[in-house]
């Protein structure tokens, strides 16, 4: 969407002396291209590539059933597996006439085009066809192309096997299969972008491997081995590419951050490849903040969303990937969205969400692809079907900047994001407490076991981060005492909440307001009635600011480690748990109300 000048545009062509690898404009597009896209840096690759969207649920539905199986020679059957219609060219221009111009193809080359399971990494012929073929109707219709390996079934936890043959074919077959599609692809020019993983690069390296080579995964990775291995895997990519001649020597290539998530691959133990090529990598993350509005699965049950917090965080959590883009890196989101529930049904203010993601994206150097499975853009009808999220689209594609240079892009794209930042309300939530600014709330941070119902969850207390129909009773703490803090669910479309996968009480600036002090439970009841803990709560904070004590924390599961940072208000640190509660008791199905009381002292 960041349109480089034509001045630079021509001088880069005219220094190039229009290489070997000269490319020509592609078909069906008034973009003014330079002739030999491999003579850009990828930070100016990625301005040409401007909006992008996802065909996703298409080339990697697959049938979870039978993962590293292929099950049938037929790439249409996996194609439409999901839901999604058969790809057309007629689809492609209709994509690029709704503002985008790029596409992002998510490939299950080992579910569906391999059997893995048996040992064989060959990719079908048939089914690298037809990716070529969607590949060829996009770069037709003006599209750049970014092809990846995308989720596939799960097959990258054999990378943390504990079966050193099962670790060896994983690296084995991920050179293997990308060797493959590089061979098949080296005359494709500088439009087609290969991106080396999606977010199974991290966490995902060492889950259980059984359905593709018989063997269990145990033993789990350290967070620093993961890191490690995602570079190993990343370096691996780069130097397969390479070695493959053509195109590839040259091509710009995306590389997938740790988990994709901004955060984990801001850390400095996420490292970028090294290259043959100069300025050609790019690297890939995703961004779907706040997850309780962005990926509810309904507009009924998303968290609110607008308010001047919202914008704020928007801007800081994407303003970390400068982090990249000083260092000579494009970067491309590969994924976002306010997604539409599963019953179609667009969130409220999603098309201010949009724009203020896009405006922001244009104020920091960044493109993006829009995740879609015909939520936004109606393949079936061949337009984005909500106007005035079709309005977001409409007039920001790349060819609407020609002849504006990059600085005037940034700093319209950040006049735009201030000015709606500014008009945004102060708090959307009528549930909440108005206090001064670094005062003390508590609260109890809720996420359900479905993630259908969500409450403020973080170190930050953000009560418009609700879902519809939750009442929150917070407290507003002023000393030591007694206090009591409640979620009722009745009001939700379900009139409950299904479990919980983590649920905490949080109690804002404790640690500056209330340095030493500890929580103690007293009293949790579900349903009205009191419920046994499963072991002592204690007390901690994992940044300083906000004191919080685990109700029930799945992530933690070292307790030796944990209680060098513990405090308890009476006793020793015998018996305590991250776990209080037990997601799979009877009285936590249906969660219609959850109330707890507890002291707030320091220790004496």
């Amino acid at each position: 969407m960041k349109k480089i000048t034509c001045i630079l545009a021509a001088a880069v062509m005219l220094l190039c002396g229009m290489t070997a690898l000269a490319e020509t404009a592609p078909a069906g597009t008034d973009n003014q291209l330079p002739a030999d896209l491999t003579a850009l840096t990828a930070v100016e690759m990625t301005r040409l590539m401007g909006n992008g969207i996802n065909l996703g649920n298409t080339m990697e539905a697959c049938d979870n059933s039978n993962r590293g199986g292929n099950t049938t020679d037929d790439p249409g059957h996996y194609e439409t597996l999901w839901g999604q219609p058969v790809t057309s060219g007629e689809m492609l221009r209709a994509m690029k006439a709704a503002g985008f111009d790029t596409i992002r193809i998510p490939v299950a080359w080992m579910t569906n085009a391999t059997h893995l399971n048996k040992g064989d990494y060959t990719i079908s012929a048939k089914y690298i066809s037809r990716v070529e073929e969607i590949v060829n109707y996009a770069l037709d219709a003006g599209l750049f192309v970014i092809v990846n390996d995308h989720w596939d079934g799960g097959w990258w936890g054999m990378f943390g096997s504990d079966t050193e043959s099962t670790r060896s074919l994983a690296m084995e077959a991920y050179t293997g299969m990308w060797k493959q599609i590089a061979e098949h692809f080296a005359d494709y020019d500088a439009r087609l972008i290969f991106e080396s993983a999606n977010e199974e690069l991290g966490d995902s390296l060492d889950q259980n491997s059984a359905l593709y080579c018989q063997d269990s995964t145990t033993h789990k990775l350290t967070a620093n081995e993961r890191y490690e291995l995602a570079n190993l895997i990343n370096q691996s990519f780069v130097d397969t590419v390479r070695a493959c001649g053509g195109h590839n020597t040259e091509r710009f290539l995306l590389i997938a951050g740790y988990n994709t998530n901004i955060d984990y691959t801001f850390d400095n133990r996420f490292k970028m490849p090294k290259d043959t090529a100069e300025n050609k990598l790019m690297v890939s993350v995703h961004y779907y903040d706040p997850w309780s509005y962005c990926g509810a699965s309904s507009a009924k049950g998303a968290s609110l969303w607008g308010n001047q917090k919202d914008f704020a965080g928007m801007y800081a959590t994407l303003s970390k990937l400068k982090k990249f883009t000083a260092a000579g890196y494009g970067v491309v989101i590969g994924e976002y969205g306010a997604l539409p529930g599963s019953d179609g049904v667009m969130k409220k203010n999603a098309p201010a969400y949009h724009k203020a993601f896009l405006d922001c994206c244009d104020a920091l150097d960044l493109t993006s692809c829009l995740w879609d499975c015909s939520g936004f853009f109606i393949r079936r009808e061949l337009k984005i079907a909500e106007e005035e999220m079709a309005a977001v689209y409409s007039g920001r594609n790349a060819a609407s900047e020609t002849g504006k240079d990059y600085a005037e892009i940034a700093a319209a794209g950040k006049a735009a994001f201030d000015a709606a930042a500014e008009a945004a309300p102060e708090t959307l939530s009528e549930y909440a407490l108005q206090v001064a600014e670094g005062d003390s709330v508590a609260w109890i941070m809720f996420s359900g076991g479905d993630w259908g119902a969500s409450y403020s969850v973080g170190d930050v207390y953000t009560p418009d981060s609700i879902t519809a129909g939750i009442v929150p009773t917070d407290a507003e703490i002023k000393g030591p005492g007694t206090y009591t803090v409640a979620l009722d669910f009745t009001g939700m479309e379900a009139g409950f909440a299904n479990s919980t996968a983590f649920c905490a009480i949080g109690i804002s600036n404790g640690e500056i307001n209330f340095p030493g002090y500890c929580i103690m439970i007293t009293s949790l009841k579900v349903n009205g009635e009191n419920v046994k803990l499963n072991g002592r709560n204690y007390t901690c904070s994992d940044n300083g600011i906000c004191t919080r004590t685990n109700l029930y924390n799945q992530w933690v599961t070292d307790m030796v480690s944990e209680r060098e940072r513990a405090r308890v208000l009476v006793g020793d640190f015998t018996g305590i748990s991250s776990m209080l509660l037990d997601p799979e008791a009877p009285e936590m199905q249906k969660i219609r109300t959850l109330e707890v009381t507890f002291r707030y002292d320091l220790r004496k």
